[in-house]
C-alpha cells in the first residue's frame, strides 16, 4: 500500500475526504514530513447492533419503573436536594 504525500493545509481542508478514503498519507510541513494519518475503517453495523442491545437492556429495566419519578430523583440529585 502507498503513502499519498499531503501538505498541512491541504490535508486539513481536506479531513473528511481522506477519513473516508483507504489510502494513508503523510502530512508534510515545507516538504518534510512531520505525521502519518492512517484510516481506520469501523464495521457500523457491529455498532449498530450494541447500541440496539443496550438500548433492548435500558428498555428492559425501565419497563417495571415509573419513569416520571426517576427523573424527579434525577433532578433532585442534580440539585443537591437529595
Amino acid at each position: 500500500m502507498s503513502v499519498t504525500p499531503v501538505g498541512i493545509r491541504e490535508f486539513r481542508a481536506g479531513l473528511a475526504g481522506y477519513v473516508d478514503s483507504d489510502t494513508p498519507v503523510a502530512v508534510q510541513r515545507h516538504g518534510h514530513t512531520v505525521g502519518f494519518f492512517i484510516p481506520v475503517k469501523v464495521d457500523l453495523t457491529a455498532e449498530r447492533d450494541a447500541f440496539a442491545a443496550a438500548a433492548a437492556k435500558l428498555d428492559a429495566l425501565l419497563a417495571d419503573e415509573d419513569v416520571d419519578a426517576i427523573v424527579r430523583d434525577f433532578d433532585a440529585l442534580r440539585r443537591g436536594d437529595a
